[in-house]
């Protein structure tokens, strides 16, 4: 642990800043490929879907030249496409190779990981369980790998409890990399005691950068009195960070940023814990602690809680190692 106190001494509101925190190495990629491609293409570039779940990245790529859009078919003809970091269905790049398009394809590499584990699992005859959250763009493009019928969403235990398979001896898992570590241990140990022959990940699915985030979280949330997640509604891996956070016994909330901090539900608080999701850049965190600085009259110390150190970097595609 390492602590910032106030010159005085005399702290009374203490911040615990959870570490690892904000950025993984998925993200940083996935931006680095939006931000490359604008240099070497020129304004614009087209993105498929929110690059990463973050709403001051977009508008910050907004801002260089990149153009959102929710489909393919808004995308006009002779522009680079980006495909976001969540992945996407096989469809996807199918219709942009028919269109002769320039794309490309800033899936996690912890993605296409599993997007390779369901096409062997399919190719092997195996129907495959998909534990995730439906409707997240990360599930449509693993569920979008194999032909439709191929796999099964599994949400919760109680879905664990009561799919029944046609042929229960030829089964397969994976997961969506966001979810939360041990909401995730009890639908598999679920399933594995219903399935015992069901084929499991040789690796863990959940990403490495999810899991470290709940683990720093856990090791702040039992100390702290609130727990504040920079993140936005719509990212997984921020809302799982909540849900650990008050599983932990700590009240949570998500922030978007500092604008959208509520000082009632503050109000009493002596020490407050801030993490942020892995697509919320490190400014988001500074502006909320100087937010706090801001707001309240007293001294306040900042101590970095670190429970892992992350070094995983992840190459852009070869098209722009020129300019990378």
């Amino acid at each position: 642990m390492t602590s910032t106190a106030p010159a005085s001494g005399r702290a009374s509101l203490r911040i615990l800043l959870a570490n690892p925190r904000g950025f993984c190495a998925g993200v940083d990629r996935a931006i680095k490929i939006v931000e490359l491609a604008i240099k070497k293409f020129g304004a614009p570039v087209y993105v498929r879907h929110e690059i990463v779940h973050n709403r001051y990245v977009v508008e910050s790529l907004e801002a260089q030249g990149a153009v959102f859009v929710d489909e393919l078919d808004e995308v006009p003809e002779d522009v680079p496409v980006v495909f976001s970091a969540h992945g996407v269905p096989k469809a996807v790049p199918a219709e942009a190779e028919r269109r002769e398009m320039i794309y490309l394809d800033a899936t996690c590499p912890l993605v296409s990981k599993v997007h390779r584990e369901v096409e062997r699992h399919q190719g092997a005859g195996r129907h495959i369980l998909m534990i995730g959250h439906a409707g997240h763009p990360e599930v449509i493009g693993t569920m979008g790998q194999v032909p439709k019928g191929s796999m099964t969403l599994i949400e919760t235990v109680e879905d664990a409890e009561t799919i029944d398979p046609t042929d229960p001896e030829h089964l397969s898992f994976v997961t969506q990399t966001t979810l939360s570590v041990d909401d995730t241990a009890d639908i598999v140990a679920t399933l594995e005691r219903r399935f015992p022959s069901m084929i499991t990940p040789k690796k863990e699915d959940i990403c490495y950068a999810t899991t470290n985030r709940q683990s720093a979280v856990k090791a702040i949330a039992e100390d702290c009195d609130r727990v504040i997640v920079i993140g936005a509604p719509n990212s997984s891996n921020s809302r799982r960070l909540v849900e650990v956070s008050e599983k932990a016994g700590c009240p949570a909330r998500l922030a978007q940023r500092a604008s959208c901090l509520d000082w009632d539900w503050l109000e009493g608080a002596r020490t407050i814990g801030i993490t942020a999701g892995a697509s919320a850049p490190e400014v988001l965190v500074e502006e909320v602690i100087e937010a706090i600085r801001s707001h309240y009259d007293a001294d306040v110390a900042v101590e970095v809680v670190t429970t892992a150190e992350e070094n995983v970097t992840f190459k852009v595609p070869p098209i722009l190692k020129d300019i990378a």
